[in-house]
């Protein structure tokens, strides 16, 4: 089956911060199955490295106050499109993130406090019944 992934977590160094956040359990899909690489915030042309975002309100800002809802909004219309291309059974996504996450979110302080919610990507992904997994999430998979 194709699974559309974070790039970081396959070892792509296209995070803020310019590294990735490569992850053994999901990396170790690619032998049952295809992995599609996918970082929704280059995809919607921000580069790497780049300040951090949070989302604040209903709007993506970076840590100088910097709108970049635009660019986010792009990226994860371009993943939408790229899992639909490859017909993804469902997409395994970084968690945390402004973009990916589909469960927990920094507050939009930049005081690294988590609250409940969605990133960009992770909450297009919601709206379009799309199976969404976090890293952490993956060993029932692995056990199929």
């Amino acid at each position: 089956m194709n699974i559309l992934v974070s790039a970081c977590l396959l070892g792509v160094p296209c995070r803020y911060d310019g590294k990735s956040k490569p992850c053994e359990i999901v990396i170790k899909l690619k032998e049952k199955h295809r992995l599609i690489p996918v970082c929704p915030e280059v995809a919607g042309t921000l580069p790497t490295p780049r300040p951090p975002c949070e989302i604040v309100g209903d709007r993506v800002k970076n840590s100088s106050g910097e709108d970049k809802t635009r660019e986010y909004t792009l990226g994860a219309e371009r993943a939408l499109k790229l899992y639909k291309k490859f017909n993804c059974s469902f997409c395994i996504l970084k968690e945390k993130s402004p973009s990916c996450s589909v469960k927990k979110i920094y507050d939009g302080s930049f005081s690294k406090t988590l609250i409940d919610g969605k990133g960009i990507t992770g909450r297009l992904f919601f709206e379009n019944n799309i199976k969404v997994l976090g890293e952490s999430e993956i060993e029932e998979i692995l056990n199929d």
